[in-house]
């Protein structure tokens, strides 16, 4: 039977989109409410009535081209993902780009992470980037009374804030920023960084935290935020000169104290698998590992994949 792959037609169409079972199915129809998807972004492979593959792509609400791939599964052969894909990622990559926009999934928090879904997408050319925990605290976890060793105040500028991430890029064990520190400059990725995430939070800035000791010198700072789904510590460091003297749980503690006195249901947080001392500081703050993600990206010019 002939393979028909196209982006479905309305809305009328998420349920055909979701027959195939993920965690983000029951997010869908609100993204799409919301601009954060599009229909020219969810795509199905169909062999008559039968969806065989499917991809879609979410974005900020507001953005023009999509942000990263975030849904693909495979029901039929690896040559149906892979003839979705072929059709699908020239067409989902920004004009200019050297590379289809990044693809994250969410597995269980402990066990392989294989399947069919995976084996396609290393066919593809996609390899995989960083293993991430996806981590929660729970209302009612205790979190540690301030020791006093840190100050804590909103940051006096962007200017301050992103010098402090500027620092905090040297010797980071983060994924994402070292891949953006071997195409820019340190304080271009901080900029980067502030410019086209921090800053698009809905929260408020005043919640944002610079650390610093009882002599006003600062040690590392904390972005307690609200994306469009949960309470996050968005970004949280040390500056280098103050690394080793355990600072984080301080301030991993601030930023946790701000959004829990929201009456937040969950703060969520990310970190690389591997990311030993952060790992560490989120299982001392009462964090637990809920998923994991698996972030995977194409090199350049694979959008011009052919099928295989």
């Amino acid at each position: 039977m002939t393979l028909v792959v196209r982006p479905i037609s309305g809305p009328d169409e998420i349920d055909l989109f979701n027959r195939l079972p993920y965690v983000l199915n029951d997010q869908v129809a609100a993204d799409l409410a919301a601009g954060r998807r599009r229909t020219p972004w969810l795509w199905v492979a169909l062999r008559g009535d039968r969806l065989v593959a499917r991809a879609g792509w979410w974005a900020r609400a507001g953005d023009e081209h999509p942000l990263l791939m975030d849904i693909f599964d495979v029901d039929g052969s690896p040559s149906d993902g892979l003839a979705l894909l072929a059709e699908a990622l020239p067409a989902m990559t920004v004009p200019g780009a050297l590379a289809p926009p990044e693809f994250l999934r969410f597995v269980p928090a402990e066990g392989p992470f294989t399947g069919p879904w995976r084996t396609v997408l290393q066919e593809s050319g996609a390899r995989l980037l960083v293993e991430r925990r996806r981590l929660q605290w729970h209302p009612g976890t205790p979190v540690p009374a301030p020791t006093g060793r840190l100050e804590f105040r909103p940051a006096t500028s962007a200017e301050e804030l992103i010098g402090l991430m500027t620092l905090v890029l040297d010797g980071t064990l983060d994924a994402h920023s070292r891949a953006d520190l071997r195409r820019l400059s340190p304080r271009a990725t901080a900029d980067e960084q502030y410019r086209d995430e921090l800053v698009r939070y809905p929260s408020p800035r005043e919640w944002w935290r610079i650390a610093g000791l009882p002599s006003g010198e600062p040690v590392g700072f904390v972005i307690p935020a609200r994306n469009d789904y949960n309470a996050v510590i968005a970004y949280i460091g040390v500056v280098p000169a103050h690394r080793g003297h355990g600072y984080i749980d301080d301030i991993l503690a601030e930023g946790t104290r701000i959004l829990a006195a929201e009456g937040v249901p969950r703060i969520r947080a990310n970190t690389d698998v591997g990311n030993f001392p952060m790992e560490a500081a989120f299982a001392r703050a009462g964090y637990d590992t809920f998923q994991r993600q698996i972030d995977l990206t194409w090199p350049p010019g694979a959008e011009r994949a052919e099928t295989r």
